[in-house]
């Protein structure tokens, strides 16, 4: 499990930010879900947490786990959130042979607010890679909020997916014009049939005279063969510094001899990347 102790520390975020009322009124709910094993009962408290779990100030966060606390942070985790995502791991640490295929199916019964908040925070469920299902079919969604609640500032698809569902939730990151740096692990998910992909897709692009995320070539640095190494002569003569940028960086990460010959051609912008001036995150900039 990627976090320790979850129940608790969620219990800790409405200890310290809801009042003794509305705690309890979660509280009592979940007490009832799992003593009558009531699916209804559950979409419905689901539905209804913002109605009781609110608060005027801003979210306390206030906990050991400084791991957890990032990732609620780049999240923009709320308190209704919180509360959402607190009942639905009560039930499951209860229950969760009962209730595994209950809480899966909340992708059908939810609105859009409420299908963001479960898979936003699928990985902090017991046993989360039971909703892979879930998460893949999402990526399916031509609604961005709902497309980046998976792909975006999440650890799950880089734990979880396969090499073909990976490849698939990335192409479509660079096709809705998202924020490619803002998925998680993209170094380590990397692949062959990826960096294939993305030569292809770059000359579609080129071929209809459209722009291309630099950003977007940052997972082919191990895998340049013949055909990426004219990709990456074609961005150096780019008179845009960001595609040179990033054909630098593909080339100072490569283990490729040939790469490596393209990027003595341009020493100042090697020298900044091994200084650590330059990196994926603000060649844009």
């Amino acid at each position: 499990m990627l976090f320790e102790n979850i129940g608790s520390q969620l219990l800790k975020i409405l200890e310290d930010n809801v009042d003794n009322e509305n705690k309890q009124w979660l509280f009592s709910k979940i007490e009832k879900i799992v003593e009558t094993e009531s699916t209804k009962d559950l979409y419905l408290t689901y539905s209804l947490v913002p109605t009781k779990i609110k608060t005027e100030k801003d979210l306390l966060l206030l906990l050991d786990d400084q791991e957890l606390k990032a990732y609620l942070e780049v999240q923009q985790a709320n308190l209704q959130q919180i509360g959402r995502i607190y009942l639905l791991y009560k039930v499951l640490e209860a229950k969760e042979d009962f209730f595994r295929a209950k809480v899966a199916n909340i992708i059908e019964v939810a609105d859009k607010s409420e299908l963001e908040t479960f898979l936003k925070y699928l990985v902090l469920l017991p046993h989360p890679e039971n909703y892979k299902f879930q998460a893949v079919e999402a990526l399916r969604t031509n609604i961005s909020t709902v497309f980046d609640a998976i792909a975006l500032n999440n650890p799950y698809p880089a734990l979880y997916f396969n090499e073909q569902q990976w490849n698939q939730m990335y192409l479509k990151a660079a096709f809705m014009e998202q924020n490619l740096n803002n998925i998680v692990q993209v170094d380590k998910r990397a692949n062959k049939e990826l960096a294939r992909i993305i030569s292809d897709y770059a000359h579609e692009r080129w071929a209809a005279s459209r722009e291309i995320d630099p950003s977007f070539w940052r997972p082919v640095s191990n895998f340049i063969d013949e055909k990426l190494l004219k990709d990456m002569k074609r961005l150096f003569s780019s008179d845009n510094l960001a595609e040179r940028k990033a054909a630098s960086l593909c080339c100072y990460n490569s283990n490729s001899s040939e790469a490596k010959a393209l990027l003595a051609d341009f020493p100042g912008i090697s020298k900044e990347i091994e200084k650590g001036i330059i990196t994926w995150d603000n060649i844009k900039e």
